[in-house]
Formats: structure tokens, sequence, C-alpha cells
């Protein structure tokens, strides 16, 4: 039997978070744009968005294990990533993120004045477009729906690479900026 020295991605389940996080043994990272994480997060996570993740940013705390989680696991591979490329031995991250700490049944912090999700803000503007694009083609030229078809190229675009630049464009507004 032979030991890999090689640098992994640790993969945990909501249950051991949660007995980690209770014995105050984790520095809970949640990578989520803001305006996600001032709607609901885990309580005790620490916000450090992927979108401007600098490893070398990273609270230190030798003595905790550090957890990285997002919303679904997707982010938090990536920035466990970046942090194997900076030279972390072991990262961990939440398998499921946020939806499998919920499923469990465990607790959130909710805060019902914070910015709808990204991806409601995404559906509400792709949608508009789409519609608008259909109805000014049909009554006014056909040249618009060269709009509509441009949203649905977006659509299947970040359905390919998982990278929506509209949610990127969205998050960049006033009211998605909301602080930690």
């Amino acid at each position: 039997m032979t030991l890999s020295l090689e640098p992994k991605i640790h993969d945990i389940d909501a249950t051991t978070l949660k007995q980690w996080l209770d014995r105050e043994e984790v520095l809970l990272v949640d990578v989520r744009e803001p305006a996600e994480y001032a709607g609901e997060h885990i309580p005790g996570a620490q916000l450090m968005p992927l979108s401007g993740f600098n490893p070398a940013k990273l609270p230190q705390n030798g003595s905790k294990k550090l957890v990285l989680h997002c919303q679904s696991g997707r982010r938090s591979y990536r920035a466990a990533q970046l942090l194997l490329e900076a030279g972390f031995p072991d990262v961990t991250q939440l398998q499921g993120g946020l939806t499998a700490w919920k499923a469990a049944g465990y607790r959130t912090l909710i805060n019902k004045k914070a910015p709808i999700s990204l991806m409601r803000q995404v559906q509400i503007v792709a949608g508009s477009l789409v519609f608008i694009g259909t109805t000014l083609g049909a009554f006014v030229s056909p040249g618009f729906l060269i709009l509509s078809g441009f949203v649905g190229c977006g659509l299947v675009f970040a359905g390919v690479t998982d990278t929506c630049m509209m949610a990127q464009l969205l998050a960049k507004l006033p009211y998605n900026q909301v602080k930690n």
C-alpha cells in the first residue's frame, strides 16, 4: 500500500461539518457572492467570494480545519483548486454545498430584506429580453428577433461552460454589493 502525498480536495458531508462546527474545530468559508450570502448563509461562515478569491487573504487559524462551501459545490471546488495551486497541501469542501446543508435539516440565517438571488435575477432579465425581442420581432421588425437568439445563445453557453456572463454583470450592480 502506498500513501499519496499529492495535494487533494477532500469532500465532507453536512453531518461532519455540523459536528466540526459544534466543536468549534472549523473555519468555514462561503465562496458565494455577497448578495447570496446576505440572503442566506450557514451560521459562523465567513464570506470570501470566488469572484475575488485570493488565497493570500484567507483568514489564518492553524488550529482549525478550513472548509469551503458554496450553493452546490461547483464554486467551492474551483476555490479549492486555487488553494491547491497556491500551495495548500489539502483542502476540504462541503459536498453539495448549502443545498446539502439545508437538505440535512440544519439551520441557516435568512435575511428576508436581502436582494433576490442572482439566478432569479438572471431568469428575470433573460426572460424579459426574450419576451421583448420576440414581441418587437413580431410587431415592429423581424430584426429584433436577433435579441432573443442572442439571449438563447448566452444561456446555452452558460449551461455548457458553467459560466454565466449575465450573472457576473448583475453581481456588479450596486444593490448586489452587500457587505458581509
